[in-house]
This record gives structure tokens, C-alpha cells and sequence, in this order.
């Protein structure tokens, strides 16, 4: 009888370290529970504006309103022209590369994009009738959090050519082909998924030849604000898992 006691309190531990180990194999780890679960984001604009991400954008626009020079008082105007009727209608297919994730404070926090642009202007009233040109501009996009419309300002610059009209002597016309483009707009963007958005706002543009043609031919220079709007699809693959 005493040596088979001793035996039972011999294999005691042995027995509770085999039971103890079934227990662990049955019950799964709290860690790898949580390693199951799916990535949910704080904002889910994260995933919409980040790092690298390239979009295609068409953007079209009417801009019937003629004013003058919006920087005249740096090249010397006094903000007054003679009057010109000019409509361009910009149909401006681009390219946008997302330099960088959200960030900044408040109600500056967002991202910026870097924008490259192959555009061709009708002109359905003025002397001219077509322009075309290549531009870059980077646009600012400011993101709240969780709010899917982002107001954005932007900035396009570029160059082209115009059928000038000036040389074959129209009056008020431009005065040689080879001409320059300054672009300033603001908006809103909406995005309607991590990939479609499209966006709605108001745009001045700016054509002349930077004095080129003078004195031979006056630089009269085209100066328009109207209304743009713009269908934004993103290219290639979702925000990469390793960002988020």
C-alpha cells in the first residue's frame, strides 16, 4: 500500500503538466485571435489618398467669362483691358501622382498631388478656333476624416500652340502661335470608392505669348473663368497591405 501511494504522488505532476498542455492546445492563443482579425482604418480616406497611388483624370470645362489679368500688378496693368469675347472650352485629360499620405493640422491636414496634363481648347467664340498644350500643376486636397467630399486648390502651368489670328490681321487676336498657360482653380473632390471620384469647381485660365510677338504684334493675351469638371479612376492595384 505505501508504494503504491508513492507512485500516485510520483506521476501527480507529471499528470496536471499533461492536462495543462491540452489545455493550451484546445484554447486557441489570444494573440493569434487577434492576428485573424481584418484591418479596419480609422479614416478610410487613408485609403483613398496615399503614397504613390497614380489616377487618370478627364476634365472638361466652359469658361465664357472674360476678365483681366489676374497678376497684372506685378507686370506693370492697372487691371484694365480692352474688351474681349473669348470662350475656351478645355478638354484636359491628365495624369495624377499622390506624392504623399495625409497629413498636415486641422483643417489643413491632406495630401498633394502632382498633375501632368495633355490639353485641347476649342474656341467657339473669339478669333482663334483651337489650342493645344502640354501642362503640370500640383493640386492640393484638403481631407476630413471620414468625409468623402475634400475641397482642393490647384495650379497648372504649361505651353502650347494656338491658330493665332493676329498676324493675319484680327483684331484683339493673339499675336503668334507659340503661346503659354496659367491655370488656378478650387473645388470640390467627391470620392465615391477607393477608386472612382470626380470633382466640380471653377477655373481661370490664362494664354498669352509673354511679349513675344511685340512689337511686331500686340500680346493681347486670353484671360477666362468658368466652371470644370473632372472623373478621377485610379490605375492599378488597391493601397498596397504593407501601408496599412
Amino acid at each position: 500500500m505505501i508504494n503504491r501511494n508513492h507512485l500516485v504522488i510520483a506521476l501527480f505532476p507529471a499528470l496536471i503538466t499533461m492536462s495543462t498542455l491540452s489545455m493550451c492546445q484546445e484554447s486557441p492563443s489570444p494573440l493569434l485571435v487577434g492576428a485573424t482579425r481584418t484591418y479596419t482604418p480609422v479614416d478610410f480616406n487613408t485609403d483613398i489618398y496615399y503614397r504613390n497611388k497614380l489616377e487618370f483624370s478627364q476634365e472638361v470645362g466652359v469658361l465664357p467669362i472674360n476678365i483681366p489679368f489676374v497678376f497684372d500688378v506685378f507686370v506693370g496693368g492697372d487691371y484694365s483691358q480692352a474688351w474681349r469675347h473669348y470662350t475656351l472650352v478645355p478638354l484636359i485629360p491628365s495624369l495624377r501622382w499622390h506624392m504623399g499620405k495625409l497629413n498636415g493640422p486641422g483643417i489643413l491636414r491632406g495630401n498633394t498631388d502632382l498633375t501632368a496634363s495633355l490639353s485641347f481648347t476649342v474656341i467657339p467664340r473669339g478669333p482663334e478656333t483651337r489650342y493645344g498644350a502640354f501642362d503640370l500643376g500640383v493640386r492640393r486636397n484638403f481631407v476630413h476624416r471620414n468625409w468623402r467630399p475634400a475641397p482642393y486648390f490647384e495650379f497648372r502651368a504649361g505651353a502650347g500652340f494656338i491658330n493665332a489670328q493676329g498676324p493675319h490681321g484680327a483684331q484683339l487676336a493673339q499675336g503668334q502661335d507659340f503661346t503659354f498657360t496659367l491655370m488656378l482653380g478650387s473645388g470640390i473632390r467627391y470620392n465615391f470608392n477607393p477608386r472612382y471620384s470626380m470633382a466640380v469647381g471653377a477655373t481661370y485660365m490664362h494664354v498669352s505669348n509673354l511679349y513675344l510677338s511685340e512689337p511686331k504684334y500686340i500680346d493681347n493675351g486670353i484671360n477666362v473663368v468658368g466652371p470644370l469638371v473632372g472623373f478621377n479612376m485610379r490605375l492599378g492595384k488597391p493601397k498596397p497591405a504593407t501601408e496599412q
